[in-house]
């Protein structure tokens, strides 16, 4: 019986490695979303309001 508990403890350990080995490039992608994001907004409000503010006057 232990022999099987040293079997479920490898292969629990096994499968906890690989997440957190994919940890890293799944919070990169989120954090990459969200600067994209941020960029893009302000990119829109410079081009929307800024800009056509300083063509008015």
């Amino acid at each position: 019986m232990s022999g099987n508990d040293d079997e479920s403890t490898k292969s629990e350990e096994q499968r906890v490695e690989g997440i957190v080995r994919a940890g890293p490039r799944g919070a990169l992608a989120v954090t990459g979303i969200a600067v994209a994001i941020v960029f893009a907004l302000w990119f829109l409000f410079y081009f929307l309001v800024f800009l056509p503010r300083g063509v008015i006057h």
